[in-house]
């Protein structure tokens, strides 16, 4: 298999992200993802209808450049510069996964029962998502940020709200994983 299409190493991509974080923090600029849906609603008119929305959000388009730069960033990578087969599951993963009737990825980066277009067809699971994106969207905006602007951008500044923040996301992560959704499939 061509080096090309191997998953980068961790020295290469923390590098990486540091230089983006140094590079936002020159420039007085904060990172993080949940804020652009604040800017997308207020673009969309949301402002006329609550306070939370009524901000200047022309200062934010550099953010939104950010976004579609992610998603251009991981459709290229998804489709054209990645080959999942070298990802491999630590067994017991993959009994946990059988035991909840979820196949292995088999050479995927993700199962397709919780991650294929057949999801959408599920009441089950699209109720599933439905409450997920609910709790995810509530979640973000009672700790003042997301996982990717707490983790990177909080704890690079050294924020102890941030600290804090990313730890209930991996406490509740764990729960999630280890407590609820085991009762859920």
């Amino acid at each position: 298999m061509n080096a090309f299409y191997q998953t980068w190493p961790w020295y290469i991509s923390g590098f990486l992200i540091a230089a983006v974080m140094l590079c936002l923090n020159y420039f007085g600029k904060v990172f993080g993802m949940s804020s652009n849906l604040r800017t997308l609603c207020t673009m969309a008119g949301a402002d006329k209808f609550a306070d939370f929305f009524r901000f200047d959000w022309k200062s934010q388009r550099w953010n939104l450049a950010v976004v579609a730069g992610a998603m251009l960033g991981g459709f290229v990578a998804v489709h054209y510069l990645s080959d999942p087969s070298n990802v491999d599951l630590n067994p017991k993963t993959i009994e946990q996964l059988a035991a909840m009737n979820i196949d292995a990825p088999n050479g995927k980066l993700a199962p397709q029962a919780l991650f294929g277009n057949a999801v959408f067809t599920s009441p089950k699971m699209i109720c599933i998502l439905i409450i997920g994106g609910i709790l995810i969207g509530f979640g973000s905006r009672y700790a003042g940020g997301c996982t990717s602007g707490h983790a990177i951008a909080g704890m690079s500044n050294l924020q102890l709200p941030s600290l804090k923040a990313v730890i209930g996301f991996f406490i509740g992560g764990l729960i999630m994983a280890h407590l609820i959704l085991p009762l859920i499939f």
